[in-house]
Formats: C-alpha cells, sequence, structure tokens
C-alpha cells in the first residue's frame, strides 16, 4: 500500500458523503479502505464511467506490496500473500498461511481416498472457530502421466480443497492440470531447466504457479521477470526448504531477504513466498524425529512469511500445533478477538441453572463455556462488552462493572426474577470486589464462583444450588 493517511484516499472518493457504503462520510470510507475493513466496490458512484480514472489510482494506491494470488474455486478457495508490513505490531498480516498436506499418485486408491477424506475432514474447534487445513498436494512419485492424472482426478471426487499440483515434468504436470484446471489449481514447480514449458502451461489456463530456485535468489528473480514479461502474473516463489544445519539458516535467510525486497518496493519478487517442511522426511528416517522437525519447520516459516506451505505428518499432535500456531500468527493486533455480548445458553438451562457473568473476550468466553459443556452444567452464561478484555484487567479498568452486567441483561431481555428460581448471579472469582455494587444495582443475591472456570465443577458441587432465604 503506498499510502497512509486518509486524506490521500480521500481526494479521489467522490466526496458527497452518500453513505452508500455504510459509513457517514466519504472520509470514514477512506480511513476503512486505509485499514482494508473496507473494499473499493462498496462504493458504488466510484464504479461509475465518470469516475473510471480514480478509480483507478485508488486501486493502485491501495494495492498491497506483495500481490494476492487466489488458489481454489467457490467457499473453499484460498487467497495467499497481500501483506504490507514485516511486523504484525504496524498493522496487521493478512491472509493466513494456506496448509496443503500430501498425497501420490503410488498410493492405492483405498489408501488415497481414505488419506484425502481425513486431511478434508480435520478440525479442531479453537475460540469460537472450527481449524482446518486448506488444501491438498497431488505429488507425482511415479512420472507416470497418466497415474499422475488419474490420482488427481480421484482426488477430486473425494474433496472440494483447492489442489496443489506437483511435478517437476511438464508432461505430467499438464496431464494433471488436463483434468483440474477448472478447479483453479497452483503449478508446483517452474525450475530454470523447464520454465519455458510450465510457462506454456500457466498462460493457457490462466492458473497460478510456482517458481522454484533452491538458494539461488538471482535465478528466481530472472524466473518471476520472465514469467511476468509473458503476461503470467499469479506467481508463487519457493527459494528452497532446507530442512537442517546452516542450509536451513540460508533458507531462513532467504526468505527474509524476498520478504523484506518485496515490501521495500521490488515489484520483481513482490509475490507470495512457499516453503516445503515435507523436506523433514528427506533427511530423518524416524517417522517421529521427521514429524517433529516438519512441525518446527512450519512454525519458523509460518512467523516468517511463509504464505504456503507443502506438508506430510497427518498426526493430530503435528496437524494441531501448525492449525493453532497460523490462526494466532494472523489474529488481527488492532482489535481483540470478541464474541457478541449477550447472554447464552449453555446445554438445556432450567429455572433452577445458574447465570454465571464472564466476559465477551472471545478466549475467556470458549474457555468458560467449554469447561461447563464438558462437565454437563447447564447454565445461562453473559457475555459482558469489556471491548474483549479478560475478567482482571477488565475489572481493575473499569470496563466489567454492575452497570455494564446490567446492560447486558437488558440488551438480552434477560430478567433474573422470570428466567431463574433463585434470582442469583455468579461472579467470576477475580471480579469480588463488585458484588456489593451488583447487588445493589440488581437487586439480587451474588455469589463468588471460582477464581478460574476450570474449577468450577467443584465449586458448583459445594456451593450450587444456593440456600433459600
Amino acid at each position: 500500500m503506498k499510502v497512509n493517511s486518509p486524506l490521500e484516499v480521500y481526494k479521489y472518493l467522490p466526496g458527497d458523503n452518500c453513505g452508500v457504503c455504510g459509513v457517514d462520510t466519504c472520509m470514514a470510507f477512506a480511513s476503512k479502505l486505509l485499514d482494508r475493513s473496507g473494499q473499493l466496490n462498496d462504493c458504488t458512484p466510484l464504479l461509475e464511467d465518470e469516475n473510471k480514472d480514480k478509480l483507478e489510482k485508488l486501486e493502485h494506491l491501495l494495492a498491497p506490496e506483495i500481490r494476492e494470488v487466489e488458489i481454489g474455486i467457490g467457499d473453499k478457495s484460498v487467497v495467499i500473500g497481500g501483506d504490507d508490513v514485516l511486523y504484525r505490531h504496524k498493522l496487521t498480516f493478512f491472509n493466513k498461511t494456506a496448509l496443503a498436506y500430501d498425497v501420490w499418485d503410488t498410493l492405492d486408491e483405498d489408501n488415497l481416498v481414505e488419506r484425502v477424506k481425513y486431511i478434508e475432514d480435520f478440525k479442531k474447534f479453537y475460540v469460537g472457530e472450527f481449524l482446518s487445513p486448506d488444501m491438498i498436494a497431488i505429488r507425482s512419485s511415479s512420472n507416470d502421466p497418466k497415474k499422475f492424472a488419474d490420482t488427481v482426478e480421484k482426488v477430486m471426487e473425494n474433496t472440494e480443497l483447492p489442489l496443489i499440483l506437483c511435478s517437476f515434468d511438464p508432461v505430467v504436470l499438464r496431464a494433471g492440470v488436463e483434468k483440474a484446471h477448472k478447479r483453479n489449481p497452483l503449478l508446483y514447480a517452474a525450475t530454470m531447466s523447464n520454465w519455458q514449458e510450465v510457462a506454456d502451461i500457466a498462460l493457457e489456463y490462466d492458473l497460478a504457479v510456482t517458481l522454484f530456485s533452491p538458494n539461488d535468489l538471482d535465478n528466481l528473480k530472472s524466473l518471476a521477470t520472465s514469467f511476468n514479461k509473458m503476461g503470467a502474473e499469479k506467481l508463487v516463489l519457493d527459494p528452497g526448504t532446507y530442512p537442517t544445519g546452516k542450509e536451513l539458516n540460508t533458507t531462513f535467510n532467504n526468505i527474509l531477504k524476498i520478504r523484506r525486497a518485496g515490501i521495500g518496493g521490488d515489484k520483481d519478487i513482490a509475490y507470495p513466498i512457499m516453503a516445503v517442511p515435507l523436506t523433514s522426511w528427506l533427511v530423518h528416517k524416524d517417522t517421529v524425529t521427521a514429524s517433529y522437525w516438519e512441525t518446527v519447520l512450519a512454525s519458523v516459516f509460518t512467523i516468517k512469511y511463509g504464505d504456503v506451505m507443502i506438508l506430510h505428518s497427518t498426526e493430530p499432535y503435528a496437524m494441531m500445533a501448525e492449525l493453532h500456531l497460523g490462526d494466532t500468527i494472523y489474529t488481527d493486533p488492532r482489535k481483540p478477538v470478541t464474541v457478541d455480548p449477550g447472554v447464552y445458553e449453555v446445554g438445556s438451562p432450567t429455572p433452577e441453572s445458574p447465570l454465571i457473568i464472564t466476559t465477551n473476550f472471545a478466549l475467556t468466553y470458549y474457555t468458560v463455556e467449554s469447561d461447563l459443556s464438558s462437565n454437563s452444567i447447564n447454565s445461562y452464561l453473559a457475555a459482558v462488552d469489556t471491548d474483549g478484555i479478560g475478567v482482571e484487567a477488565a475489572v481493575a479498568g473499569g470496563q466489567l462493572t454492575a452497570s455494564k452486567i446490567k446492560e447486558v441483561l437488558e440488551l438480552a431481555d434477560f430478567s433474573l426474577n422470570e428466567k431463574t428460581s433463585h434470582n442469583t448471579i455468579i461472579l467470576p472469582g477475580l471480579a469480588a470486589r463488585l458484588q456489593g455494587d451488583v447487588e445493589d444495582m440488581l437487586d439480587t443475591n451474588v455469589l463468588i464462583g471460582s477464581a478460574d472456570s476450570g474449577r468450577l465443577p467443584g465449586w458448583m458441587d459445594k456451593n450450587w444450588p444456593p440456600e433459600k432465604e
């Protein structure tokens, strides 16, 4: 992005404050465009012919420094690249690292289908969402065009996930592309020895292609420049992933150099970067060791600029670590992860069920909700709007107060006298100081719960139901 002030964006907007974009003023819309929470298409007057020049100028000014590349189609498609900064705290990172788990064309059909289904169905619930693999990479181990094409076809029959087609042989690659081109796969890979043939395939079918030049950034840049001049702009750069020793250090530094140059304005290599932690399996014979180091490599390159990766291990201990880290690194630091304020039902609450207070910080809310549901504690759970701050900090900072608790109950139209038979609220242990204020403001009984929700089941056994007055 080549601008950093809303004023620089505003001068290219219509300036009539029509509100079509969803905000009251063009200046507010300029701010949304700048932090990428708004899209140019939201401003319909800007799409009119008379504003064509302004639209083109804004598209140029607001384009991310690292180009975006879309792989796949429909709801399952993934977008990689699109970053503007080297350090997340300066803005945020966009487009989470896409994780592709491999299959290969020498697998028998039953094992192939089983592995594809396992990859597609793997899910882990974390802080309000399910984390799952993004893509499947199909490797040609046989170097047989027909076998590769048949494998691609079988994979497509069993998953809608985006695909990476992997072969250094253009004949094999073309065989796979002829089966899968309508699914917009990523091609892997063009090298110094096959680039012309792979470029022809990419241009013929308008597909994204990975450029592979291990430990030679000059050749990698040369490939990118050549493809760009030919009209192939959907590129991904793979500088090689060496899994151990000094070569690993070289890999790390190469990726840093590419991203720094791209963010710094070198458009010849301002493309998404691929890392291949799968190479760990080439040097470690023990499967646990190979899986461990593959996960370590995936973690390193999730943190440092890997936009898409090819992985092999489908062990839960590997996949969960890789998925969790990606979700964490690509959380927007400008805004806490929150749930909507309100009163939620956990299980099947009755009038005898407790009303438990927590905050709308997603990690806090889902931790409490999980501890309640996993212990079959039917309850009402009130998420108070604390601007996404946890209990202890919200109490100290004044975001969690008696008035805020009253506000969320009114927002949810939740009457203690009508919904419950006990007229009692349970406050978190870290919010004990609010007891008197809540009792006075809501004219209710207040119990002080455990300091953390993991102890709630034991606390409930001793303190619930409350004694009747």
